[in-house]
């Protein structure tokens, strides 16, 4: 049985009989076959000496075992890493940070605890998952809708305190925005509820996020302050219809005016989804050669040229697809003014989509195809990457590149020419159309996922553009909003504003409240002090 660093193999001895008292024996794993299960899936590091371990697993049920396990673990320092369910992919999985850490898992704390119909929010445990929710709802017979991740099959928790998001409608979309109060066992043992919850008794915990005082919500997000046991969200009562439309513009040139006019709906409540600006021109290269060789071209084609090859090969040049929901009056009313706005840029031309009326029958649903846009879970994004026809000889998993663009035509171009050089400087192609989602309000986000393989030297090289990727993003002010924890400290580095101002701040808190440094130690860069100097 491996130890944690720095643990005293009498001490970790010690350490899981108490565990074992605490959550019976069952539920403490130390057997090699076990713990090899909490490491990640999509691991950058397969069969190099790098790769994360883990020296045990607990798997709690009540908010009382989590309390007694973090109790005994700061008597002897045993570090903690807890998770929700643990599939991240991507960006890490169940595996912690620091290598021998012992992992909380939070699955077997799995109870909805209430769903409030009147006033459309709900209050969850950490092992709660999308498809539970969602189960829990249509059994009930609840007109209410969650919304989803690509991957249903995660936990609401763990998604939102990792800033995820999904594709219906503001503020739901953004999980950590949508969330209103908490529950928080500290390092030491203490539990915190924030909001209306720190008000014994209650009323509105679910309704209203602030309380009185500092919001401290947002310290439990990407970081190691705290456990968090429960979380309430806001949900979004089941709309009468909803309707799908595309808009789609001729010109290379028309990316300035078109996402200025996409910023306005979206800002303004009109267009309230999560939109992918899209390119029919892009999305046929892999299709035809010259396609292929004029957008490979350092820079990219310039504007004549890609009008050129769209007007040759009858294709638009951006394109986004939109989502209404709401009475039917109203949406038919929100599509009619965006057909209005775009007008205004010569040849946009409006397609209409898929419609809907609510509730869905059981069959209805299992036609449906974009399942996320009607807060469905699914697990279909997995057919992406899977073995097929087109896809013979599939990876082991991806890395995500996620960094944040402003919202305008100027930024999106700057950012496919800055990122696609680079990608054909360094010899690495990842997934990913350069394109970019309004998952969040009032930025655009891009996703580029470097593959895992079985070749140690083609995930060198993919760890390696990696790290020049943070790099090159920040020399042009772009930040990621989410990573993988072996890039972690590279990443939260790069946000260096005043000599790293907000990590000496998120590092003083950290002392405050785990002095002893037994949660998930360098999580999104905060270290324990003990830790602190190796690290730097």
């Amino acid at each position: 049985m491996r130890t944690p660093p720095g643990v005293p193999a009498a001490d970790f001895a010690a350490a899981i009989r108490e565990f074992q008292a605490i959550v019976g024996t069952d539920w403490v794993y130390t057997a090699a076959a076990d713990v090899e299960l909490y490491r990640d899936a999509y691991s950058p590091f397969p069969g190099e000496a790098a790769e994360i371990s883990v020296s045990a697993a607990l798997a709690p049920d009540s908010l009382e075992q989590v309390q007694q396990i973090l109790r005994a673990a700061n008597a002897r320092r045993i570090p903690i890493y807890p998770i929700s369910t643990g599939r991240n992919l991507g960006y890490g999985g169940s595996a912690p940070v620091l290598s021998g850490s012992v992992v909380l898992d939070l699955k077997r704390m799995n109870r909805i605890l209430e769903v409030n119909q009147r006033n459309a929010s709900v209050l969850v445990e950490p092992g709660v998952t999308y498809f539970d929710l969602y189960r829990h709802i249509q059994e009930h017979g609840q007109r209410l809708w969650i919304d989803v991740p690509d991957p249903g099959w995660g936990s609401l928790i763990g998604n939102a305190l990792e800033h995820g998001a999904g594709y219906t409608v503001a503020p739901m979309r953004d999980h950590f925005d949508g969330h209103c109060g908490m529950e928080v066992v500290l390092a030491n043992g203490e539990i915190v509820r924030t909001g209306m919850g720190a008000l014994p008794g209650s009323k509105t915990w679910q309704q209203f996020k602030y309380g009185v005082g500092p919001v401290v919500d947002g310290l439990f997000s990407q970081s190691n302050f705290g456990v968090v046991t429960k979380m309430g969200f806001w949900l979004y009562p089941e709309p009468q219809a909803h309707r799908a439309a595309r808009v789609t513009v001729p010109r290379h040139d028309d990316i300035y005016p078109f996402i200025d006019i996409l910023a306005y709906l979206m800002n303004s409540g009109i267009a309230n989804s999560t939109i992918q600006v899209r390119s029919p021109l892009i999305e046929t290269a892999d299709k035809d050669a010259s396609i292929a060789q004029l957008l490979a071209q350092r820079g990219g084609p310039s504007a004549p040229q890609w009008d050129r090859l769209a007007t040759e090969h009858g294709l638009g040049s951006w394109a986004a697809s939109f989502n209404f929901y709401g009475p039917s009056k109203v949406i038919d009313a929100q599509w009619e003014y965006v057909q209005e706005r775009f007008a205004a840029i010569a040849g946009a031309r409006f397609e209409d989509g898929v419609a809907h009326v609510f509730p869905l029958t059981r069959e209805q649903v299992s036609q449906v195809e974009n399942k996320a846009g009607l807060g469905i879970p699914s697990l279909s994004i997995f057919a992406f990457g899977a073995r097929s026809q087109d896809n013979p000889t599939p990876t082991h998993g991806h890395l995500w590149f996620s960094p944040i663009v402003p919202m305008s035509g100027e930024s999106l171009l700057e950012a496919r020419r800055v990122f696609f050089d680079a990608f054909r400087e360094w010899g690495v192609m990842p997934l990913g159309t350069g394109l970019p989602y309004s998952f969040h309000p009032r930025s655009f986000l891009f996703l580029f996922g470097f593959q895992i393989t079985e070749d140690v030297a083609t995930n060198r090289l993919h760890r390696e553009t990696f790290q020049r990727m943070i790099q090159l993003a920040a020399e042009h002010g772009w930040g990621e909003y989410r990573t993988h924890p072996a890039f972690m400290g590279p990443v939260t580095d790069a946000y260096s504003f005043n000599n790293h101002a907000l990590k000496r701040l998120h590092e003083s808190l950290k002392d405050a409240v785990d002095p002893n440094g037994i949660l998930s130690a360098g999580r999104y860069g905060i270290w324990p002090r003990h830790l602190r100097r190796s690290k730097t």
